[in-house]
């Protein structure tokens, strides 16, 4: 089946702290310099400086609104900063020509919402909208990439099927396969795991490993679970607030106060017992009351220390 060629469907290592003039000695294909990422007049961050390490797997991680997704928006040219610059192979990454850039980086955005009744295969189709051109239309190797991206997301028996027909988490996966379909030698991934079950949730982790280890890919991912994010990553960026606040190889930045400057959430750190890699551990809910209310100056049965004091006295 011929497939449609017009554009993308819009929508779907040392410990080192953040900081504008914190530098790596060497040029990486994508960075964001001293970015003021806002949309309209709400800032989300200011003077955000980050490098994407080449041929790593880099996971974004932070709290709820703290410029994860916006970050990744401003480093597929999705949002262009207020300030500063987004660079991709040296070059301001919005003086590029769209179809360059998507066939140098691939985006699998948070939302994505595919065209009334088209099917699946025509959907993973789209990725091959900037390998076609004048002189080039669809082709043998484009049918070859398109089966293969399906076969590796576990799609390939539904590509007659309509993506509107399809449960939240097969829809996830198609797009994920349209990623693929692109063949960009950096991949952006929002939150790829949302909609998914634990099962397919470490299958598309796994397809992500596979991409930067065995083919060689830059990965950047947006990751809620933290377990997942330092299992899988080999570059991990923590933000809050807008502000990085840590970067480096897992294993080297993850702590139980890390954790808890940047999610204040009271943990312990210790090794995975499959892979050694840091595996947090969230202290129990009374553990957790006992610091919250010592922190509020209160004692085990909830009376201030005040009046415990003035109860004394008397």
């Amino acid at each position: 089946m011929r497939r449609p060629i017009d554009g993308p469907t819009e929508g779907p290592a040392d410990r080192r702290t953040g900081g504008p003039h914190n530098r790596r000695s060497t040029v990486n294909r994508l960075s964001a310099e001293d970015v003021t990422l806002a949309y309209d007049q709400r800032v989300i961050a200011e003077q955000l400086s980050v490098e994407i390490p080449d041929n790593s797997f880099t996971v974004i991680v932070g709290p709820n609104a703290c410029g994860k997704s916006t970050l990744l928006r401003a480093l597929s040219r999705m949002l262009k900063p207020s300030r500063g610059r987004v660079l991709l192979d040296g070059q301001v990454i919005q003086s590029m020509p769209a179809k360059k850039v998507a066939r140098t980086l691939g985006l699998l955005p948070q939302s994505s919402i595919a065209p009334d009744g088209i099917t699946v295969a025509d959907l993973v189709g789209r990725g091959r909208y900037p390998h076609q051109g004048i002189l080039r239309q669809w082709s043998t190797e484009d049918e070859r990439v398109v089966r293969e991206a399906m076969a590796r997301t576990g799609i390939a028996d539904l590509g007659e099927r309509h993506v509107d027909e399809l449960s939240g988490g097969q829809r996830q996966r198609v797009w994920i396969a349209m990623a693929l379909a692109q063949e960009t030698p950096l991949l952006l991934l929002d939150e790829p795991t949302t909609y998914l079950d634990i099962q397919h949730q470490i299958d598309v982790l796994d397809l992500c490993a596979e991409l930067h280890e065995e083919q060689g890919r830059t990965l950047v991912a947006v990751l809620h679970d933290l377990n997942h994010a330092a299992r899988y990553a080999t570059h991990l960026i923590a933000l809050r607030e807008g502000k990085v606040i840590a970067q480096g190889a897992p294993k080297e930045i993850v702590t139980a106060e890390l954790v808890e400057r940047v999610f204040g959430l009271s943990c312990q750190v210790i090794d995975d017992p499959e892979t050694g890699t840091p595996l947090i551990v969230p202290a129990a809910r009374r553990a957790r009351t006992a610091v919250k209310r010592a922190a509020a100056g209160q004692d085990a049965g909830g009376r201030t220390e005040a009046k415990v004091g003035a109860r004394e006295v008397s």
